[in-house]
């Protein structure tokens, strides 16, 4: 499994829906993952740290974790089916982990919140996620300024 962290919350460009997109902590791997748009207020909230007047029932997950002596000790993103994304929640209470079912837009909302990792297995990132290439961007930016360096006033009559 490799850690994952909330890199940013963004809009898909072809269906309009929100997207969470995690980045990995010591690698060049990015999962974006399609959420709702309550998710994607309640990641916004806890990434921001803003104060809510009332509970968000992600805040209120946390409070019925803590007023239960529970700690979330990990979110877990450990299948896809169908281009559908299924996370459980890590939870120790009296010694003993439960594993409880959950979409990963709620387990990362909770996470935040909770400041508790964020895995995805091994097998998503090498299937799903994308890579920042550097090499190929600093390549493609070089035969940019290489092409800018060489055009002439002539090159634009053409």
């Amino acid at each position: 499994m490799r850690q994952m962290k909330v890199d940013k919350l963004g809009i898909d460009l072809l269906t309009h829906d929100p997207v969470v997109i995690l980045k990995d902590v010591d690698g060049p791997h990015y999962l974006p993952i399609l959420i709702g748009p309550f998710e994607a207020t309640a990641i916004a909230v806890a990434i921001e740290g803003q104060a809510v007047p009332r509970p968000l029932s992600h805040d209120l997950m946390r409070n019925i974790l803590e007023s239960l002596d529970a700690q979330l000790e990990q979110v877990v993103i450990h299948d896809i089916r169908e281009s559908t994304f299924f996370a459980k929640l890590v939870v120790r209470r009296n010694g003993e982990l439960q594993e409880i079912d959950a979409r990963p837009s709620d387990g990362i909302a909770l996470a935040l919140r909770m400041s508790a990792p964020i895995y995805v297995t091994d097998k998503i990132v090498l299937e799903e996620a994308a890579t920042e290439n550097k090499e190929s961007e600093d390549a493609s930016v070089e035969r940019f300024k290489k092409f800018l360096e060489d055009l002439k006033p002539s090159d634009f009559n053409r």
